[in-house]
């Protein structure tokens, strides 16, 4: 059998870690994207090579943690800094989901849950995309309650992302998780389109 690649993603406070979760109660495995690049980020050596010839040796502390603060304080407020370091770590992240989509392809499909999906590129590689989407006000509201940050934060984070609108045009499916529709009932129809369209794969 070889499993689908599927890709699910949303803007800041959309929910795709509350969906993720009801896709795993299915049996999918997922690929959480952005915890794994904070792994790699201390585990891949020449990930941390990179880091360390690009932004100094400073970017790590001496017992091996990455230094953020130092990191931020390059990337925060310089583009170009923060394209250098996403050139690395993305395609070290998409080398690593193609290894771990490899050991879990006993399965109709897998998913990949990434913030930045379509702004990282990782979107070309997978068969679908699902996206996550709520109101701006609801997911401003997730964020303040979750991150205990200011609404000017959230919504300067938010303003830096793809436009939800331009994302969920692209998408292949949506989910609507505004508290109104039921998200199981959309996650279920959803597994079984894509489960059904695994098998008519393999025929």
């Amino acid at each position: 059998m070889s499993a689908l690649q599927i890709g699910i993603t949303g803007g800041i406070g959309s929910g795709k870690t509350t969906v993720c979760r009801i896709f795993e109660v299915l049996g999918v495995p997922v690929y959480y994207a952005d915890d794994r690049a904070k792994q790699l980020m201390v585990k891949d050596p020449d990930l941390i090579q990179g880091i360390r010839e690009a932004f100094g040796e400073e970017s790590y502390t001496k017992d091996g943690k990455l230094n953020r603060a130092h990191l931020a304080n390059i990337v925060f407020n310089d583009k170009s800094k923060l394209n250098i370091l996403n050139g690395l770590v993305h395609p070290a992240v998409a080398k690593d989901g193609l290894l771990w989509h490899e050991k879990n392809k006993n399965v109709p499909y897998t998913l990949k849950e990434a913030a930045l999906l379509y702004e990282a590129g990782s979107y070309k590689m997978m068969d679908k995309i699902i996206v996550v989407t709520a109101p701006r006000e609801v997911r401003i509201q997730r964020v303040l309650k979750r991150d205990k940050t200011t609404r000017e934060a959230v919504e300067a984070r938010m303003d830096k992302q793809m436009p939800q609108e331009e994302k969920e045009q692209r998408a292949d499916f949506l989910i609507h998780n505004d508290s109104i529709e039921l998200l199981i009932p959309q996650v279920m129809k959803i597994h079984q389109h894509l489960t059904h369209l695994s098998i008519s794969n393999i025929k």
